[in-house]
């Protein structure tokens, strides 16, 4: 007769590594929103430099802003909801279904922002930043469009969705690093293009905040990706029990 296992002991809190991830990823998102703001709003002119019309340079300022905010901040936030959001995991995944449909309409109004000109629809898209950035919106919207129905339709079997859940996972990660990749050659195709064109000097305002911008998104991608990977220290916990319980009822 196998032995009663003993009482499982409460659920200890969340890892310890959790936390201080996700406030340095809060901090860190805050210094390149402020960064993406302050370039955009301070140095409108380097936007446009060519142009004269209000309605060219609001929608060329609105490109950053939207992609940087709107896409990566916001995505990336939502790949965090699993980490610090209480609740039910019904409740997880549709505040995170909705963070990252918020981040896809933020991301496609950004790009169409870049259709809108007198040059014609592809004229700004010849770049390595440009062809990434269609990449990464057609890679996110099917994701999220997978997430989507796989949200609605709870039907399928258990083990079909824990096959699709870590590609899923991965492919969610994947993308949000294209996107800070894409944002990366778009920063440095517009600060060559200032330093070579306008004459703008390595050591200007401008150069700072856009290098500035640049690091505060490679270290915020790392965090949210590391926090991302990182397990619960509960939900280890309770495998390693569960494992342990297993393994004496089987020695009984």
């Amino acid at each position: 007769m196998a032995a009663l296992s003993p009482p499982r002991p409460p659920p200890p809190p969340p890892s310890s590594l959790i936390s201080p991830l996700l406030f340095f990823a809060r901090i860190s998102g805050l210094g390149v929103a402020f960064l993406v703001v302050s370039w955009a709003l301070n140095f409108k002119s380097s936007f446009l430099p060519q142009s004269t019309s209000q309605e060219d340079l609001i929608y060329a300022v609105l490109h950053p802003l939207l992609m940087v905010i709107g896409f990566i901040l916001i995505s990336g936030e939502a790949i965090l909801v699993h980490k610090w959001l209480p609740g039910s995991r019904s409740l997880k995944k549709s505040v995170h279904l909705s963070l990252q449909g918020v981040a896809l309409a933020s991301g496609v109004f950004g790009i169409w922002t870049k259709f809108h000109g007198n040059d014609g629809v592809l004229a700004n898209f010849y770049s390595l930043h440009s062809w990434m950035g269609l990449i990464c919106i057609a890679l996110f919207g099917a994701q999220w469009l997978i997430g989507f129905m796989s949200f609605w339709h709870r039907g399928e079997i258990r083990s079909t969705r824990m096959k699709v859940l870590p590609w899923h996972i991965f492919f969610g990660l994947y993308t949000y690093g294209l996107a800070v990749a894409t944002a990366e050659t778009g920063l440095l195709e517009k600060l060559t293009f200032l330093q070579t064109m306008r004459n703008v000097s390595r050591r200007s305002p401008e150069s700072m905040v856009v290098n500035g911008l640049g690091l505060g998104l490679a270290f915020l991608s790392g965090i949210v990706i590391l926090a991302a990977v990182s397990p619960m220290y509960d939900n280890l916990q309770r495998k390693l029990v569960y494992s342990s319980d297993q393994i004496k009822n089987l020695m009984s």
